[in-house]
């Protein structure tokens, strides 16, 4: 008898446990592997070049432009007044100034427009994760490429619960901050001034 039920009790633990961990499922995904297998991942990439080659034209013909003028400055230099050696001084300071900052938009320019581009990839496979962990009955999806949470069913939050035990608890030590210790329940008295 007691074997008996020394077994239904080892069978309903291990039901019991089976449920549980179903109930608890949880998957990965790489997805910057996921992206980088996608065909658009190669279109956006081919369209990005293209969009990159044509600012860097841009900015090679602006660095000749102010190469010529360089050369021709130092060419005849010694033949300009004081008046006109200063003025061509300032276009060519001014020439530089234009292509630095040139440079600089179009560097965040690239960006924006390579985050336009991979955004449609992006939400077409975060929409095929949403897919698959439901039709799989995934809780959580882990994206092992970055530590992020790609997926979750809804959960209660639990951050109220947690600020309050928090409150409760005494201060962390922060190596090399001055801190007074706090009684559960009592705020810390201040420090008179200048000590």
């Amino acid at each position: 008898m007691k074997n008996l039920v020394k077994t239904i009790a080892i069978v309903a633990f291990t039901l019991g446990t089976i449920t549980v961990t179903k109930a608890q499922k949880i998957a990965h995904i790489s997805l910057d592997s996921l992206i980088t297998i996608m065909a658009e991942s190669k279109t956006a990439q081919e369209v990005a070049q293209k969009y990159l080659k044509d600012l860097e034209t841009q900015v090679a013909t602006m660095d000749s432009e102010l190469q010529t003028k360089y050369a021709d400055y130092m060419k005849n230099k010694d033949t300009y007044s004081a008046l006109v050696a200063n003025t061509k001084e300032t276009e060519l300071q001014d020439l530089n100034k234009r292509i630095e900052d040139f440079k600089a938009q179009a560097q965040q320019d690239y960006q924006r427009k390579y985050g336009e581009l991979s955004k449609p990839i992006y939400d077409k496979a975060k929409k095929a994760i949403d897919i698959v962990a439901k039709e799989n009955g995934y809780k959580y999806v882990l994206d092992t490429s970055t530590g992020n949470v790609l997926y979750s069913e809804s959960s209660d939050d639990i951050l109220t619960l947690v600020k309050k035990k928090l409150d409760t608890m005494e201060p962390a030590q922060i190596p090399g901050a001055q801190t007074t210790p706090k009684t559960p329940g009592t705020k810390p008295s201040p420090k008179p001034a200048g000590k």
